[in-house]
């Protein structure tokens, strides 16, 4: 574990970033902390949006002392993924991991600038308890998060969790305040994702469908008696959406689009990944017990704003 944590302490890094804050003319400057990884020795750096959203500057600073001022390239708050530029050359990038490859049970480390404390990143470890997990509490769900019991800190926000090997898995995104050993972390295959469209096209372009839902479980079918046991039940549906003017209704229960078949939220968002804007897809829905089939164009979505959490 220690070589893991020495290869890859070099590539963490420390995020401070001041707004103007209000209740004087001229603004009170509020400073906020973080951590972010190095993924590119020209000096690209992912951290979480929460970590720079409203900051007015950004200062990154290397474990071997040097400082630099960030520019943010472009953010996603849905997934709550950040990419930053700084004005450097060769610096030490991690090696990203695969998500997919991922055990329950496996070892993570976690490390950062936790509670922003001198001296260099903090260093956690634990297990990987789940995957595929939502994230609790917030307004904006996000779905297939990577679970663990390493202590994850205020401090802690955009820095890496990584495997026994030093390889990032996963950026840490958030804890839940009224829990213990319950940690969460974006997996390093939706961020690899989210950073090449941000590179490539300035911002992240996604397929919306314009409905809410929530995934059944055999628990759900049994209270609410319904036709099936798997599925994303629609709870709301935006007027004028792609959904709305294909005929999807609140109490719809969508279980296939295109060529995936959906059993719950996560499979709906990993369908909508692999789906292109324009792309005109078939979906198949349960209503009353029976089966209809539609069909809608993709269009890309509106920004959303994720929901305030503590982290």
């Amino acid at each position: 574990m220690t070589e893991a944590v020495e290869k890859l302490s070099e590539s963490v890094v420390s995020i401070s970033t001041v707004r103007l804050g209000r209740g004087f003319r001229f603004g009170i400057p509020v400073e906020s902390q973080g951590s972010g990884v190095i993924i590119d020795p020209r000096g690209y750096i992912i951290t979480n949006h929460h970590v720079i959203d409203d900051g007015d500057r950004v200062r990154i600073d290397l474990k071997d002392g040097r400082s630099f001022s960030g520019e943010v390239i472009g953010g996603d708050p849905a997934t709550d993924i950040a990419l930053i530029k700084v004005d450097a050359g060769n610096l030490p990038a991690a090696k990203l991991g695969d998500s997919e490859k991922l055990k329950v049970g496996q070892i993570a480390i976690a490390i950062g600038n936790s509670l922003g404390l001198p001296g260099g990143p903090t260093v956690s470890a634990g297990v990987i308890s789940a995957l595929g997990r939502p994230l609790p509490g917030a307004a904006f769900i996000i779905e297939g998060l990577i679970q663990t019991d390493a202590s994850i800190n205020p401090g802690n926000s955009g820095g890496p969790l990584a495997d026994l090997e030093g390889n990032v898995i996963g950026i840490n995104t958030a804890i839940v305040p009224y829990a213990q050993g319950v940690g969460f972390a974006i997996p390093i295959n939706t961020v690899k994702r989210i950073v090449e469209q941000i590179v490539e096209k300035g911002r992240v372009m996604r397929p919306w469908l314009g409905i809410s839902g929530t995934s059944i479980n055999p628990a759900i079918s049994r209270r609410y008696s319904l036709p099936t046991d798997s599925g994303v039940l629609i709870v709301q549906v935006t007027p004028e959406s792609p959904s709305y003017e294909a005929g999807l209704r609140v109490g719809d229960i969508l279980v296939k689009i295109g060529p995936y078949e959906i059993k719950n939220m996560t499979d709906l968002f990993a369908a909508l990944s692999k789906l292109s804007i324009g792309e005109v897809v078939a979906l198949s829905i349960l209503r009353m017990g029976r089966k209809y089939e539609t069909s809608l164009r993709l269009v890309e979505g509106p920004i959303q704003i994720m929901g305030r959490i503590r982290r």
